[in-house]
């Protein structure tokens, strides 16, 4: 077995989407102990190091990644739009949350949601009028397009959607439905 350098372990881990958190997991170890590795101020056991080693490698070899299941292009708004112009595209879509990009960088969704929530305080014909960025919410998570397909499922659990990015550029969009359809 050659023995990878901590910078060769953080970066093989980032690159398949992992955080400290799931490698130590899925090796049985301490978040702080795979930190300290990576950080170099440690030197493992070689039976630890060949559980991340195993960790990295049956992640990269897992197959399925974020690239695989998105959906492009991405339907989105801007801040400026009008949410009437998010209104439309939901429905000639069926989807009930848009990302909004500004300049192409994601900074936040509007859902359906949000937008009834404005009509109940504020009335219809007012909420017809606002722009996007009135009701626009915290954005989704963004994942690289390597990431795996089990980092999309835990982040899925928590989130609407995820937006895949690469290279600062918005490349697709994640939701729980394209998981699902890999059933199929």
């Amino acid at each position: 077995m050659e023995i990878p350098t901590p910078a060769e372990l953080r970066e093989k881990r980032i690159r398949m989407g992992l955080k400290q958190a799931d490698v130590a997991r899925m090796a049985g170890i301490s978040q702080s102990m795979v930190a300290r590795i990576e950080a170099g101020s440690v030197d493992p056991r070689v039976s630890t190091l060949a559980k991340i080693v195993e960790v990295l490698q049956a992640a990269e070899h897992s197959g399925v990644t974020a690239a695989d299941v998105m959906s492009a292009p991405v339907l989105s708004v801007a801040p400026d739009d009008p949410v009437g112009r998010a209104v439309e595209i939901m429905g000639q879509n069926g989807i009930s949350q848009l990302p909004v990009l500004e300049n192409g960088i994601p900074i936040g969704c509007i859902s359906e949601s949000a937008i009834m929530n404005a009509m109940e305080t504020g009335g219809l014909h007012q909420t017809h009028r606002k722009l996007v960025k009135d009701y626009m919410e915290p954005g989704f998570p963004t994942v690289p397009p390597t990431a795996s397909v089990d980092t999309v499922v835990r982040l899925l659990h928590h989130n609407h959607a995820i937006i895949v990015i690469e290279k600062g550029k918005v490349q697709g969009v994640i939701t729980k439905h394209n998981l699902i359809s890999l059933i199929t």
